[in-house]
């Protein structure tokens, strides 16, 4: 690495520009070799422009000026079409050169050849080609041992992660030189142990994108319902469509034909060649998959939120999990990389093995399968996704798949059943030949379970769902026989009291709705902050029909949550809705397929796992509290919450996340 003193950058474009101005940043002497010079001062002007950006953000320590000199042009091609001796003597200099020149086999091929009759034994030759095989460069060269892909991604200067290709003849000094390198430029690697097309993050994308789009091709699905479940459900930054548009339709459509012609297996989706030919690029052009009002301008498509969850997040996933288990089983990439790489490369909030464990591998498995029914030749699960099933390494619900999350704690109630997965816990309604019928005994082990669970550091969200066919049927009339108004009195006040610890509980309590959520099991779900619900799930408050009213809270949080009128309509006739009408009138805030009931709860439950708990402690206080006062009281009693937190250790962890740009690891102090 000492050695390395100059870099020379090949090819001036987007890529190329980009490269040199982080090789200058990093200290380097740097020349900057095009064809043509006006493509080269084009380059020059971007940098600059970049530089003074960087350097008014307090990014770049140095004047821009000072940067700037430490780069050189050189036009590398006579008007002949031949290499200059010009460039053959920077080359002479050369300790690093970095190829990022048109994706054009026999161009890198000419380039390489010349480079390696013209470069010091030491130079290694990098490229940055995003598809083609390094091998197949390297066989120009005569020292193929120095040729190594270093694959940047758009733009250079910002984007954190670098991949580092070997191939078939790159020597290990070779790589750990590149490696090196990328560092001191101030950026994170990946390994690509073998020479595969599209690397580690060209690969899952594409799975990623050409499932979306097949989705869309074979009617499963609108372009806008998968990309509100791309956005919203799995909280990616943009839809798979828009993100297309965004980095150009043609793009993905060359690098899906590079791949595919070198045995990457694709099933075609006729919607990309379609907008291709047309020439509706996306953004550039204008159009896209969406509309935009100018070419060349991006603007964020308006996709309605309630579409999220149409498309089941785990057909999206299926391919990209199942790329990734193909590139670990053939020691292409480690686990860590492979998320690593999607997290820094894409985006993406968490890696695609991360969200494989987090849906289960059982669901990807089962999503596999629904894709080769729709005629996807390469959903195919790979061996070591049906191994995990086999072996019953299913993801977070098990306590192992690609990673391990201890061991699942269950804890058995005579009425409850208690399972902790960390940092989750789910509290099951245990009566399923009672339809999960609220009785003292019930009432008394859940009490009890949230004040044992609220003392645990480890548990950060509370899941409550019931077994059997349904949430809960309601409170259990047979316990009232013979009881006088006094008992049921206490009874009731007893049950408000359980739904007052609810509401106004230390951690967010989610509410997971199947089946039947009658009178006192609809009162129990009103009390959690988030409740999601099964589309065969039945809601209402029928006590009416048994002469009395509702009396854990059913005549007071059902018209905060639906409406004044739409709550006496329903507390007056005692009619059941279904989850799609509670949906529309505010009763529930999610409605899935019962399937997917406790994929999606426990999706929220580890996503709200993640923010700082004191935070998440006083935001459910001032909402709550503030929604049973005037705004004057609400308002006081939010800034206080809002300048208590500002003592905490959990703010400073989050402040310095957002400058180091990491992720936040909050304590909750």
């Amino acid at each position: 690495m000492e050695k390395i003193k100059t870099i020379t950058v090949v090819g001036a474009g987007t890529m190329g520009h980009g490269i040199a101005e982080v090789a200058a940043l990093s200290g380097f002497k740097v020349y900057l070799a095009d064809i043509k010079q006006e493509f080269l001062d084009n380059a020059l002007s971007k940098i600059k422009w970049s530089l003074q950006k960087l350097y008014e953000k307090g990014v770049a320590r140095e004047p821009v000026e000072t940067v700037l000199s430490r780069i050189t042009t050189v036009v590398n091609v006579d008007d002949e079409g031949r290499y200059t001796e010009e460039f053959a003597k920077i080359l002479r200099q050369t300790d690093f050169m970095i190829e990022a020149i048109p994706e054009k086999l026999e161009l890198k091929k000419q380039l390489f050849k010349f480079a390696s009759d013209n470069t010091p034994s030491h130079t290694i030759l990098a490229t940055n080609t995003s598809s083609l095989p390094i091998t197949e460069i390297a066989s120009a060269t005569d020292k193929p041992d120095k040729v190594v892909g270093m694959h940047f991604f758009n733009p250079p200067v910002l984007m954190p992660l670098v991949e580092i290709i070997k191939g078939e003849k790159t020597s290990d000094e070779t790589v750990n030189t590149t490696i090196e390198l990328a560092k001191r430029f101030g950026k994170q690697t990946v390994l690509v142990k073998k020479d595969v097309p599209g690397f580690i993050v060209n690969r899952i994308l594409g799975r990623f994108l050409n499932t979306a789009c097949l989705l869309v091709d074979k009617g499963v699905a609108s372009i806008e319902e998968v990309d509100a479940t791309v956005r919203y459900t799995l909280g990616m930054p943009m839809g798979a469509f828009e993100l297309a548009d965004y980095s150009g339709i043609d793009v993905f459509y060359y690098v899906f034909k590079a791949t595919s012609e070198r045995g990457f297996t694709i099933t075609p989706c006729k919607l990309i060649e379609e907008k291709f030919k047309k020439g509706e690029y996306g953004v550039k052009s204008g159009k896209g998959f969406y509309t935009y009002p100018e070419p060349g301008k991006y603007r964020k498509p308006e996709i309605p939120k309630e579409l999220a969850g149409k498309v089941d997040p785990s057909l999206l996933l299926a391919l990209p999990v199942n790329e990734a288990a193909w590139l670990i089983r053939n020691d292409v990439a480690t686990k860590e990389d492979i998320d690593k790489a999607v997290k820094l490369g894409l985006n993406w909030p968490k890696g695609v093995l991360e969200y494989a464990d987090e849906y289960g591998i059982d669901s990807i498995i089962n999503a596999l399968n629904r894709l080769k029914e729709l005629g996807v030749r390469e959903a195919d699960a790979d061996p070591l996704l049906l191994e995990m099933k086999e072996k019953g390494l299913l993801g977070r619900k098990s306590g192992k798949g690609f990673y391990e999350y201890g061991e699942i704690e269950e804890i058995e109630k005579e009425t409850l059943l208690i399972r902790i997965e960390k940092p989750v816990a789910w509290i099951i309604l245990n009566r399923p030949d009672k339809l999960n019928a609220l009785s003292p005994t019930l009432l008394k082990e859940l009490s009890h379970a949230l004040d044992e669970l609220e003392d645990r550091n480890d548990v950060r969200v509370i899941i409550i769902k019931g077994s059997g066919r349904a949430f809960s049927a309601g409170a259990d009339v047979t316990a009232f026989a013979g009881v006088t108004p006094i008992q049921v009195l206490i009874f009731s006040r007893k049950f408000q009291e359980l739904t007052l610890k609810i509401q106004y509980y230390s951690k967010p309590v989610i509410m997971a709705i199947h089946g039947y959520a009658l009178g006192g099991g609809l009162e129990l779900a009103m009390s959690g902050d988030i409740r999601i619900a099964s589309e065969d799930a039945m809601l209402g408050q029928p006590e009416i029909n048994l002469g009395f009213i509702p009396g854990a809270g059913g005549t007071q949080r059902l018209p905060r949550l639906a409406g004044i009128s739409r709550a006496k309509e329903l507390i007056y006739t005692g009619d059941m809705i279904p989850a799609k009408e509670a949906y529309r009138i505010g009763l529930v805030d999610k409605v899935v397929p019962p399937e997917r009931l406790d994929q999606e709860a426990r999706a929220l439950a580890l996503k709200i796992s993640e923010k700082p708990p004191l935070a998440l402690m006083a935001a459910k206080y001032a909402i709550n509290l503030g929604m049973e006062t005037n705004i004057w009281t609400g308002l006081n009693l939010e800034a206080s919450l809002f300048s208590l937190l500002f003592s905490t250790e959990d703010v400073i962890e989050g402040v310095t996340a957002f400058f180091e740009k990491r992720k936040p690891r909050f304590k909750g102090k």
